[in-house]
């Protein structure tokens, strides 16, 4: 591979990885970026690579949220649990024997949440997908989803000034407010308006704390992206060229370090503030778009 083409792809890689997380969309930056920087690759690997870099940022948070994501371990059961077990059928005492020293429920709770919130994105943008990305993948929706949820993320942040979060943790975080920030991700197929953006105001307007938005927003990225990786696998196919592997390789790593540092912004940045300045960087952004490819049209 040149060291043109080797740079490109550090560049998408970087790209990705700030955009993933912040809630400024990294689809429509992604597509941006493709207007002044094209890979030396088939126009079907292009976007398959444009979705499994994905992989590589969903990897950071893996890495980072360990601790509350991973729901098994591995303890004695007390003298109390097996006193009160021992009068049960052998079937049910060895499940709840298995459940109660290898599974932490509370984790296993949070992933039934993260489930009910990907219902939405399968019942209902799932089945479309294929349609969006043929008919929206344009600069004219980008720019049109950023401006829009950028004056959505100002609003709202206004109108939330005089509200207090009734959701200050993950553990207070009901299946309602789950499943109502998985309504809100079915937007986020539209290019431009930001799977993290979309599910964070969710979070927001159903009265979440920002912390616990964003955390929740990163949880149910897992999922998400590694089904979508899966569907373009499964529709690209196994084979690749040395070269290809080797772009997905190095974009997949850098998005996951530049992530590592995104996420770890993202969450001291919003403890002491709000979401107004992505909504100011998403209209100016939206407008340079609009006037750069209307003037281009236009030369």
């Amino acid at each position: 591979m040149e060291i043109l083409e080797f740079l490109k792809v550090v560049l998408l890689g970087i790209v990705e990885g700030i955009t993933e997380w912040l809630p400024i969309s990294s689809t429509g930056h992604m597509i941006l970026v493709d207007e002044f920087i094209k890979l030396n690759v088939t126009q079907e690997f292009k976007e398959f690579f444009l979705v499994v870099i994905q992989l590589g940022a969903i990897l950071a948070v893996v890495l980072l949220y360990w601790g509350k994501l991973w729901p098994f371990y591995n303890r004695p059961v007390s003298g109390k649990v097996k006193a009160q077990l021992k009068g049960e059928p052998a079937v049910k005492r060895g499940v709840l024997t298995f459940v109660e020293r290898f599974c932490d429920k509370e984790k296993w709770v949070l992933w039934f949440k993260i489930f009910v919130a990907c219902i939405p994105t399968i019942v209902i943008a799932l089945p479309f997908n294929d349609i969006i990305e043929e008919k929206f993948n344009n600069y004219v929706v980008v720019a049109i989803a950023l401006i829009v949820y950028g004056v959505l993320f100002i609003v709202i942040e206004n109108y939330n000034k005089k509200r207090r979060p009734s959701c200050r943790s993950l553990q207070n975080l009901t299946f309602k407010t789950a499943f109502i920030i998985g309504l809100f991700q079915v937007f986020s197929v539209i290019p431009g308006t930001s799977r993290s953006g979309s599910t964070i105001i969710g979070g927001i307007l159903a009265g979440t704390s920002r912390t616990v938005a964003a955390e929740f927003t990163f949880f149910l990225a897992i999922p998400v992206m590694f089904g979508a990786s899966l569907l373009k696998l499964i529709k690209f196919g196994l084979v690749f060229t040395g070269t290809e592997i080797f772009i997905l390789v190095t974009g997949c790593l850098v998005s996951f370090v530049v992530s590592i540092f995104a996420i770890k912004f993202l969450m001291g940045y919003i403890k002491k503030h709000d979401f107004k300045v992505f909504g100011w960087y998403r209209i100016v952004l939206g407008i340079m778009v609009l006037g750069y490819f209307i003037g281009k049209n236009f030369i």
